[in-house]
């Protein structure tokens, strides 16, 4: 794998440290990045998301939703079983996870709903009023009459 250096970037870029942050983030991350537990990604209208994430075997005493540093931190930890089971086959993994999505500016987490072995978590971007497209009425000019020009800005000569 290629090695890029993002010093330069560091050096001639001010405030833009989260984006530098996340790229070296994502070209250093391991290859084999978990698969479990699988999650979709939706985007459900113009400003709002919805992260699916299948957690099949936990309740929801069992998951926790957490936003810390601009990080959406879904994480689960299965409980101790009163009884001991013996599995014939175990194909349904249960195993503790702690799954992150880094949030861009201004994303903010509504709710988490827990439905049929599914965590729906609701996003939504929540643009300021100052960083909204604004229009900027152009005013016009008072009307005055228009001076004839001089040529060769040379006086003109009135005759009495």
């Amino acid at each position: 794998m290629r090695n890029f250096d993002l010093t330069p970037l560091y050096r001639a870029t001010i405030g833009f440290d989260r984006v530098a942050d996340m790229m070296d983030r994502a070209l250093t991350a391991d290859l084999a990045q978990p698969s479990y537990p699988p999650y979709n990604i939706e985007k459900t209208d113009e400003n709002d998301y919805r992260i699916s994430i299948a957690v099949a075997g936990f309740t929801p005493d069992e998951l926790s939703v957490e936003v810390r540093d601009a990080t959406l931190i879904v994480a689960a930890r299965k409980g101790d079983e009163d009884a001991p089971r013996q599995f014939l086959h175990r194909g349904i993994a249960t195993r503790a996870f702690a799954r992150r999505f880094a949030l861009a500016d201004h994303m903010r987490v509504t709710g988490a709903v827990h439905e049929n072995g599914m965590l729906h978590i609701e996003l939504v971007r929540e643009m300021p009023e100052a960083l909204k497209p604004r229009r900027i009425e152009i005013a016009r000019s008072p009307q005055r009459p228009i001076q004839p020009r001089i040529a060769n800005n040379l006086p003109e000569t009135v005759e009495t």
